[in-house]
């Protein structure tokens, strides 16, 4: 049993713990998580399944996000803002999805929303929202690693403030480490990068 630290995998290389309950998360976090994310699409997407992802573990979302992108269309703003009645009815009946009302609800009213946003304006506001790197401590147990921290609360605030929905501060929180904005790959991690 791990005390938090790193962990050795199957190659050898340490890793965070979370990362080896499953091939999918080994994946996921060699390739994905932490790693800058940009763009209006890519973040409505990750904003989209970090809300999803609330209350259920996130190996759920990751093993269903082809269907979510289908589901989607591939989560362009522009086009899930279109959405019709229709397709919230078809969504709330895909079981490739979280078909979870409330969830798909904020998504399509997001979209709406984001859509009025200037080109790159997502970006920008989630951006803004990055703490100086060189001001966080490194983590190098899971226990160091925050679920909220005062720059995830502003930038829940923020979003809210701008009329997004499920963008509470531990989403928020998820969101920064997944896009990169905070670097929670522990200290002794192979992952981990300056």
């Amino acid at each position: 049993m791990s005390d938090g630290a790193a962990v050795a995998g199957p190659d050898g290389a340490l890793r965070c713990p979370w990362a080896l309950s499953t091939p999918d998360y080994v994946t996921y976090h060699d390739e994905e998580w932490g790693h800058p994310v940009h763009g209006d699409d890519a973040l409505f997407e990750r904003l989209s399944l970090e809300a999803f992802q609330s209350g259920l573990s996130w190996i759920t979302i990751l093993r269903r996000r082809p269907g979510f992108r289908t589901a989607f269309d591939g989560f362009v703003i522009a086009k899930v803002a279109a959405f019709t009645d229709a397709d919230r009815e078809r969504l709330l009946a895909d079981a490739g999805i979280i078909r979870n009302r409330a969830k798909i609800d904020a998504t399509l009213a997001n979209a709406r929303v984001l859509a009025e946003w200037a080109p790159g304006e997502l970006d920008e506001l989630i951006w803004s929202h990055a703490p100086d790197a060189a001001t966080r401590q490194v983590p190098k147990t899971l226990s160091d690693v925050p679920a909220v921290t005062d720059e995830s609360t502003a930038l829940s605030k923020a979003l809210k403030k701008r009329g997004l929905r499920f963008v509470g501060p531990t989403t928020a929180y998820a969101l920064m480490q997944a896009c990169g904005l905070v670097n929670d790959h522990l200290e002794t991690c192979a992952r981990r990068t300056p």
